[in-house]
């Protein structure tokens, strides 16, 4: 990916439970597992917030193949931020943190940022804002077709749930114009 090319920002979770620990590291095998590269993701925010590179930017992304109003994957054009956690939390009979699953056996969704990550999470965005011309900040639910053609992402066309945050609430300061109250 050239630099004068990156014009976005896609935030997305681990899709792990609450609390369980796992580094850039860990995603980056569990990425090669599914025969890629290396890990798809720019950056990784630990629980302690940590920020860990990735990705290096000067390769196209593997972590969102959609495409946005430019017509062009975000691949192609944007950063992508992964924050560990995501997933509502319970401990198994073996105390083992897990996945908390609903009535219908599916995992649950939840903002499980830690305060630390939430702060780093900022610093990064706004670091990375004044580093690029970004016009978009969202979350990787927000990417997600718009069945409907109303110009906006409903929650039934959402394809996941990740980063399981109102992105564009954390970040009301970007807009599809690419403006930046300062």
């Amino acid at each position: 990916m050239k630099p004068e090319n990156i014009d976005a920002i896609i935030i997305h979770c681990s899709a792990t439970p609450e609390g369980k620990d796992i580094r850039a590291k860990d995603i980056d095998a569990m990425h090669k597992q599914k025969g890629w590269k290396m890990i798809g993701y720019n950056y990784v925010i630990d629980l302690d917030g940590t920020i860990e590179t990735g990705r290096p930017l000067t390769m196209d992304g593997a972590h969102c193949a959609n495409k946005g109003f430019s017509g062009r994957p975000y691949n192609c054009h944007s950063i992508g931020i992964c924050y560990i956690g995501g997933l509502e939390a319970t401990t198994n009979s073996k105390g083992q943190i897990v996945a908390k699953l609903n009535e219908k056996g599916k995992t649950i969704p939840k903002d499980t940022r830690t305060m630390e990550q939430k702060k780093a999470m900022h610093k990064l965005v706004f670091e990375l804002m004044d580093k690029y011309p970004i016009v978009e900040v969202l979350g990787h639910r927000d990417t997600s077709p718009d069945l409907n053609g109303d110009g906006f992402i409903n929650r039934y066309e959402w394809t996941k749930a990740c980063p399981c945050f109102e992105v564009k609430n954390e970040f009301p300061i970007v807009t599809i114009i690419g403006h930046r109250d300062k």
